[in-house]
């Protein structure tokens, strides 16, 4: 039986990856794409999600939603020395392409109004459109299923400070709203799990593109600045948390070990801003998410690798896809 879920998201490099998995893969119910200020300019993310459903053969088919264009009470911060324009330079003739005139958080309230206790939603983005939402109506927390979150570490470093991952860096506000209205989340963090279990090599990557599909040779290229990012750092390959984060929702048998934690989001230091606190069980305090700590490093290649091989046509001519 197909998983139903809407996918929040900025998209660049591995959102991209992300979304080809809710429209390739066969127990994927991809309802909606919303868009949060995040890793790119949010024209540029906009067109790199339309761009990927575009490849997938998917333009048209799943409606995709505008939402917070910057974080609750702060001003925007970009990852676009980490990921360029987040498609490696690929672009998407856009005429006649748009997308739903519904504010995303708007999208959020009625899709899950519509069917109660029905759809997950996964954020690979900053928690922006998540926390408006609830604020909007408290209520739907407790529509959602299921709240997904690729961000924060557990109890290890960051990845845009040394305290913090960049998701929840940029609105640590919206995590900490989120993080407390009463979700059941699981969370994929940065560090251990990323950087340990979802970074593939560049023979790996290479690997994937020989598949030759639309879908491969996309994947390689729209990964191919971020791998040169992550090596400059001292990271052996190109990361992949957030199509992790899809992933374990469609396929939970990847997860090998997790466990309940009390997590909270630092949101008044600017030292620590956007740290995440994860407490595993003897503080006190009662636990408010699952955190993924190992999955099947192996096993996640080759299911990515596999949906790479699918073969689709794309709905429009991607310029500058070898």
């Amino acid at each position: 039986m197909a998983i139903p879920f809407i996918l929040d998201t900025d998209t660049a490099q591995d959102d991209c990856v992300a979304i080809l998995l809710g429209v390739l893969d066969d127990v994927a119910d991809l309802r909606a794409v919303t868009m949060v200020a995040g890793n790119v300019g949010f024209e540029q993310q906009t067109h790199n999600a339309l761009m990927t459903l575009s490849v997938a053969g998917a333009l048209g088919q799943v409606p995709v939603y505008l939402g917070c264009r910057r974080p609750m009470v702060r001003e925007w911060v970009s990852a676009e020395n980490v990921h360029g324009d987040g498609v490696g330079g690929l672009s998407m003739g856009m005429d006649g392409v748009s997308p739903e005139d519904e504010h995303a958080v708007d999208a959020l309230l009625r899709l899950t109004a519509e069917e109660p206790g029905a759809l997950n939603v996964v954020a690979i983005g900053p928690l922006t459109n998540i926390a408006m939402a609830i604020v909007k109506d408290p209520k739907f927390a407790h529509r959602v299923k299921h709240l997904y979150i690729m961000g924060g570490s557990n109890n290890a470093r960051g990845n845009i400070t040394a305290a913090a991952e960049f998701n929840f860096y940029v609105d640590p506000d919206a995590a900490k709203i989120v993080f407390a209205a009463g979700f059941d989340i699981t969370v994929v963090p940065w560090e251990p799990l990323t950087v340990r279990d979802a970074i593939f090599s560049r023979g790996q990557m290479a690997k994937i593109g020989s598949h030759g599909t639309p879908v491969a040779t996309f994947f390689q290229q729209v990964c191919e600045t971020t791998l040169e990012f992550d090596e400059s750092v001292g990271i052996p390959g190109s990361s992949h948390p957030d199509s992790l984060t899809v992933a374990i929702m469609l396929h939970p048998e990847l997860v090998t070990k997790s466990a309940p934690y009390s997590v909270d989001i630092e949101a008044d230091s600017e030292l620590t801003r956007g740290y995440s606190a994860m407490s595993w069980g003897i503080h006190g305090h009662k636990p408010n998410a699952r955190v993924i700590e190992e999955v099947d490093s192996e096993g996640f290649y080759s299911y990515i690798s596999s949906i790479m091989d699918s073969r689709t046509e794309p709905t429009r001519v991607i310029l500058g896809l070898k």
